[in-house]
């Protein structure tokens, strides 16, 4: 194992999600799996209360299974509501994720991807957000890494299977 991963064996880590420079938001979750390029995590729904989106509603009781890779520029996080149904997933463009101790530290840029349980909805979020943080012009690679990522990803999302695929 590389000195970047870890042993599961139900471990507890802080996600921690930075955004410009700053942490947007820090929750717990116990790590699932980490083969010194993808981290798997699974965590209750951290946020205050109920989260209307107006395509998906993310609430207390929702549990996020979320995937992380070393190597690229996105975190994939299955989405079930208290009883076990999946509601989707909610893909998040960022740099490639940090495993350092119990932080698991990721960047958020901005772009994100809705895909809906039965594949009828997929949605490219956030792209206004994106144009104004403007890394296209202080990052100008890291914007283009971002930009293909959130291509890649919409092309697993619009095929059967996609996105599972990924998480295999």
């Amino acid at each position: 194992m590389s000195a970047n991963s870890a042993d599961p064996g139900g471990r507890r880590l802080d996600v921690v999600l930075v955004k410009g420079g700053r942490t947007k938001i820090r929750y717990g979750a116990e790590l699932l799996a980490d083969d010194g390029t993808r981290v798997a995590v699974r965590a209750p729904w951290s946020g205050d209360g109920v989260r209307d989106f107006g395509f998906v509603r993310f609430e207390p009781g929702d549990v996020f299974t979320e995937y992380y890779w070393r190597d690229r520029w996105y975190a994939v996080k299955e989405v079930r509501d208290a009883t076990g149904a999946l509601k989707g997933w909610y893909c998040d463009i960022t740099r490639p994720a940090t495993l350092t101790g119990a932080e698991l530290v990721v960047e958020d840029l901005d772009l994100d991807l809705w895909r809906s349980a039965d594949g009828t909805d997929v949605r490219r979020l956030d792209e206004d957000e994106f144009a104004e943080s403007g890394l296209t012009q202080t990052d100008p690679e890291a914007a283009a890494a971002a930009v293909a990522a959130l291509d890649e990803l919409e092309a697993f999302a619009t095929v059967e299977g996609g996105l599972e695929s990924l998480l295999a």
